[in-house]
């Protein structure tokens, strides 16, 4: 027996691809991800240009695949805008894909280490091509969780399905991305789902045993060494020159590079810390290299665009025709704002450093191609919304 909130979705799943295509875009929305995009990709060049001569002989090493997977992005973000959002809660998918993506980390358990001399593992290698899982697992745990709230909200008030289920499922992304170990994608994925239940109608007061329940596993973790790394990512946080050129050094680099930028920078391509200083600084620690060149006032304006961003997005949340399109752009939007958030928080020595990159900005081809994928998906949620309104 199919569910009435089943039939819900179905019923605006048909007005909606009655019109397919018809429905405007949120053109406020797609202006600042362009924005956070181009600024990304110049960042990127002035960021890594010197550490590829360097290592590579290439300057354009880089930024030519990045800007390659960048407009292959944008197209098929694009695309997706024009598509029904609500194929993808049909056929299964939302399923299908969660359990490719628990396969794929399953998968990274039984690769070589990404270095070596380093026992973390992340990412899946063949043919010359290489992604990290974890990127699809964020996605495939927001769309699960946005189908199965939708499809049964009234059950979320249930201490059995509403945490119960719905902690299991984010055990089983969260123990395979802690053996990695990848401590920063597992507080993001577990983050992200806690988010997607609160909307979705979970008790607080529940929320609250399962938190006090998290926080107790989460200690024994640490303690009997499953994430044995942890324990010296604290330890160098507090004080980074307790081995400055060891585990403390580069966040010792990022801070010199901070705090030499000052008010207004000292131009863009004129950092000095990026000289091999701060290493691999296109990656994760990119925001200290922004710093750098443009200054506090620069880097207060990209916060700002990616708080905007995120406010966008959750407008276009509340705009969404039903409850699945509400709760899969709230996901989405908001694996953005807080991943943003703790890159920028790490780089600022705010807390640990925990390896997470900056969205639009840090290198990383399948990552800023699933990033504008996802994007897209928000697009076609706006496009829903101004159907229905007709």
């Amino acid at each position: 027996m199919v569910s009435e909130q089943t039939k819900n979705i179905e019923s605006i799943a048909n007005q909606a691809t009655e019109k397919p295509g018809r429905g405007k875009m949120d053109m406020v929305f797609f202006a600042m991800v362009m924005l956070l995009l181009t600024v990304g990709l110049v960042m990127l060049f002035s960021a890594s240009y010197a550490f590829a001569y360097y290592n590579y002989g290439d300057s354009y090493k880089f930024i030519l695949r990045q800007a390659e997977f960048a407009v292959v992005g944008v197209v098929a973000m694009v695309l997706i805008s024009f598509v029904d959002y609500h194929w993808l809660a049909k056929f299964h998918i939302p399923w299908l894909l969660y359990i490719a993506s628990v396969g794929m980390l399953g998968l990274v358990l039984a690769m070589p280490p990404m270095q070596e001399g380093f026992n973390y593992k992340r990412w899946i290698y063949f043919g010359g091509f290489s992604f990290q899982p974890s990127e699809v697992a964020k996605f495939a745990v927001i769309l699960l969780f946005a189908y199965l709230i939708s499809k049964n909200y009234k059950k979320m008030k249930s201490f059995l399905y509403g945490i119960i289920f719905f902690m299991g499922l984010l055990a089983v992304v969260c123990g395979l991305l802690v053996l990695e170990p990848h401590l920063s994608a597992t507080i993001l994925v577990f983050a992200i789902g806690v988010i997607l239940m609160v909307v979705g109608g979970i008790k607080l007061s529940h929320l609250g045993l399962v938190s006090l329940a998290g926080v107790g596993v989460l200690a024994t973790v640490v303690i009997t060494g499953v994430v044995n790394y942890a324990g010296d990512r604290i330890k160098y946080w507090l004080d980074p020159w307790a081995d400055a050129t060891g585990d403390g050094y580069q966040t010792i680099q990022s801070l010199y590079a901070i705090g030499s930028g000052g008010l207004w920078g000292r131009g863009l391509g004129n950092s000095r810390q990026k000289y091999l200083w701060v290493p691999e600084p296109h990656n994760d620690f990119i925001f200290s290299i922004v710093c750098e060149e443009l200054g506090l006032i620069g880097a207060l304006c990209i916060v700002i665009g990616f708080a905007l961003l995120v406010w966008r997005g959750v407008s276009i949340a509340m705009r969404a025709p039903d409850r699945f399109g509400s709760l899969l752009t709230m996901g989405i939007i908001f694996q953005i704002g807080l991943q943003a958030a703790l890159n920028i928080l790490v780089v600022t020595n705010t807390i640990p450093n925990t390896g997470i990159s900056l969205p639009f900005f840090s290198y990383g081809g399948t990552s800023l191609l699933m990033l504008l994928c996802q994007m897209g998906v928000i697009l076609s949620v706006s496009r829903s919304s101004t159907v229905r309104k007709r």
